[in-house]
């Protein structure tokens, strides 16, 4: 049967592809229905309602109180992502993104071809990269992505800390959209729509090459997997036309069809927000999007945010710590 295939590809190591050891009762195995159903009712009875509900006031990001990293956590449970708020003239250096990161077990950082010294990004309008496909580094909208589809198998990005140091005059709201809520609505669509974007090559992201030099090779892989020990599902996706290829196959078309009606949409499960000043974002590579900003006058403010790429998770969101299973 292909959707037993599928499952059992699912549940192996994405570098060896060795199949895992007591991975039969997952909710993202395609012949385990009852599991599935478990899971569903689950994340659809837990999953917030509004984006306010991710919003978490915090005093010191060096060291959360006891209450703070709970709520913090609470939320990534349920959505994979928390939004939080420092008060008033707190402030703003590269080291609060790195503190908040390690209280939640996110150590390994994904050192990218464009981030600083530190392997922390700083995202501003940087004018020479108006010249190239780096959209990050302009003021040009983003559109839906997880971070780091080009990597590795070996190297994915599961989890970001973003920090707004300074909002831009106008635009540059965020969509986010839990990436296991886009499994849900896949999936229900059309089993199918799964076990194609489990296939090992059905998205492929064309080498990075500037001036004739290859800077990184093309990378093909699945959309989703199941991430090893943990059970728990990994999203890479990007919804740009001009530095992806699909596999030629009916399913994979129509399952990535169906994705960029999603995100298209106005379904409740997307929530939409503006980062201010003094704001962030803590979730495990969740879907997301920018839209374009206008900044200040050279003489005012430039929109200004800290990123920070994790190759771990967020620690205490493992399959096993939010689903109590069948």
């Amino acid at each position: 049967m292909p959707h037993k295939q599928a499952a059992i590809q699912s549940m192996s190591d994405p570098v060896t592809n060795t199949p895992l050891q007591g991975a039969s009762a997952s909710p993202f195995d395609l012949a385990d229905r009852p599991a599935y159903e478990s899971w569903r009712e689950w994340k659809l009875g837990v999953y917030p309602n509004a984006v306010e509900q991710l919003i978490v006031p915090i005093n010191n990001p060096h060291a959360l109180e006891y209450d703070e990293k709970k709520a913090l956590l609470a939320c990534c449970k349920r959505a994979n992502m928390a939004i939080y708020q420092l008060g008033t003239g707190s402030e703003s250096g590269k080291e609060l993104v790195r503190a908040l990161g390690r209280q939640f077990g996110l150590e390994q950082l994904d050192n990218n071809l464009r981030a600083d010294e530190d392997s922390i990004t700083s995202l501003r309008v940087v004018p020479e990269a108006g010249k190239t496909h780096y959209i990050p580094y302009t003021n040009r909208p983003l559109n839906w992505h997880t971070d780091g589809y080009y990597n590795s198998p070996d190297e994915q990005v599961r989890a970001i800390v973003m920090h707004c140091v300074t909002d831009a005059e106008e635009g540059g709201g965020n969509g986010y959209l839990d990436h296991e809520i886009a499994y849900l609505l896949l999936r229900d669509e059309n089993p199918d729509y799964i076990e194609a974007l489990m296939q090992p090559d059905t998205m492929t992201i064309p080498a990075n090459v500037e001036d004739g030099v290859e800077l990184r090779p093309a990378q093909s892989g699945p959309v989703f997997t199941v991430q090893p020990l943990t059970g728990t599902l990994h999203m890479r996706y990007t919804a740009r036309t001009r530095s992806i290829v699909w596999k030629d196959d009916r399913n994979t078309r129509l399952a990535a069809g169906f994705l960029a009606e999603l995100l298209a949409s106005d379904s409740a499960y997307i929530f939409r927000h503006h980062l201010q000043a003094g704001q962030g974002v803590i979730c495990n590579n969740v879907l997301h999007r920018r839209e374009a900003f206008t900044d200040a006058p050279e003489t005012g403010p430039q929109r200004l945010l800290y990123r920070a790429r994790y190759q771990d998770r967020i620690r205490g969101t493992e399959l096993n710590n939010v689903w109590s299973g069948v």
